[in-house]
């Protein structure tokens, strides 16, 4: 386990204040906490193809709350919480009180009286998801804060309106694992393109987690969108901040193949445009079907202008050496395969096809990491006595 030994010996350098914290947001961590997360997610990945256990917990559960559908993110999570020794309980709103008006801080309360976790994904409503779990942060601080919860729970954000950090930090993996180092990241070019899907309403949060986490490490990142495409202004100056900050590039272009131009990493993926998101909020909340069925109609056709964003051989050819690393969340609308024509050409991701389930592989490790240094006061003792 000499790989182990280097980790966490890289670990100690490291000034982090995690204990007890939630994780909602990349950009409100530190820079030493995110580089320390990629170390306990390496170590835990160590660990894990050695065949060893990293059972932290005895007893406790992981809550998981999903307000949207999930494959990854979902077994991501209760991979993670069974690794860590925690049971896993789903809450099904509509199976419990919420459904008779029950509070979101006494559903918070009720949910965590043994819990060790709380994970929530809740990205369909602009201007709500992060709210939401900011308010369930709230009630268990207050109901640990007067007795009523023995520890309070931290509270992990598996997908949001703003951000999707378990999937942004998996993102980050790849890339330090493909490029050898953070440092080496300095200088590289990372496209974050918008793609063409033939469905509406895609969450604004992967490409909002890729930019506030990428300029963080020096990188020069491109973000690509047709006109009406853009995300939300505030994280968009997040990114610039950070990118100054770290000595990085950021910039916003309106052409895929000008992002691709010596790209070293591509990541096209469609998301729905920030106006569109800001009009489906209140729709979704007063259940307007006709609402939103309109709403869609009128989305697809705009989509449909731009079928030629595209990520095909020919713009691939346009990275640097022909050859960018591809990078997707997953699940792709792969051309010829799931849809007619969408985000990706067959050829392109079949290429890259394993690349991506690697990339998607670190997710649990993550999610786990996430978990062990909220809920650890001593991430580095404990990590050297599994090693």
């Amino acid at each position: 386990m000499n790989t182990m030994k280097k980790l966490i010996t890289e670990l100690q350098k490291l000034k982090i204040n995690t204990f007890g914290k939630d994780f909602l947001l990349t950009w409100e961590k530190t820079d030493d906490e995110i580089r320390a997360l990629t170390l306990v997610t390496e170590c835990l990945c160590e660990l894990h193809k050695a065949r060893k256990s990293f059972r932290v917990f005895d007893t406790g559960l992981a809550i998981s709350i999903f307000r949207d559908n999930s494959t990854r993110t979902r077994f991501s999570f209760a991979s993670a919480a069974n690794a860590l020794g925690l049971g896993v309980s789903d809450l099904d709103e509509e199976k419990s009180q919420i459904a008779h008006g029950e509070t979101v801080r006494e559903t918070a309360n009720m949910i965590a009286f043994m819990a060790e976790v709380i994970g929530i994904r809740d990205d369909m409503y602009l201007g709500e998801g992060n709210t939401y779990m900011r308010e369930v942060a709230t009630a268990v601080q207050e109901g640990f804060d007067q007795g009523v919860l023995h520890q309070r729970p931290c509270v992990v954000n598996l997908q949001c309106d703003i951000d999707h950090p378990t999937q942004s930090m998996a993102d980050l993996m790849q890339l330090k694992s493909h490029f050898g180092s953070l440092e080496k990241l300095r200088g590289k070019k990372i496209a974050m393109t918008w793609a063409y899907s033939p469905s509406y309403g895609k969450p604004l949060s992967v490409p909002q987690g890729v930019i506030g986490l990428m300029t963080r490490f020096g990188m020069d990142v491109t973000l690509a969108y047709p006109e009406g495409y853009g995300l939300i202004p505030d994280v968009i100056e997040t990114a610039r901040k950070q990118s100054r900050k770290s000595g990085g590039k950021f910039e916003v272009v309106s052409s895929m193949e000008e992002a691709f131009a010596g790209a070293d990493v591509v990541y096209p993926k469609s998301w729905a445009p920030y106006n569109v998101m800001l009009k489906r909020t209140p729709l979704l909340k007063k259940g307007d079907r006709d609402g939103l069925k309109h709403l869609e109609k009128e989305c697809l056709a705009n989509n449909a202008k731009y079928k030629h964003w595209e990520c095909d051989e020919k713009k691939m050819k346009l990275t640097k050496g022909g050859e960018a690393l591809y990078m997707h969340c997953l699940p792709a609308d792969i051309s010829g395969v799931s849809c007619a024509q969408g985000e990706v050409s067959k050829g392109v991701f079949e290429k890259y096809r394993l690349a991506t389930y690697r990339e998607a592989g670190f997710k649990p490790f993550v999610i786990a990491a996430m978990i062990l240094m909220a809920r650890l006061k001593d991430p580095v003792a404990r990590l050297r006595k599994m090693g």
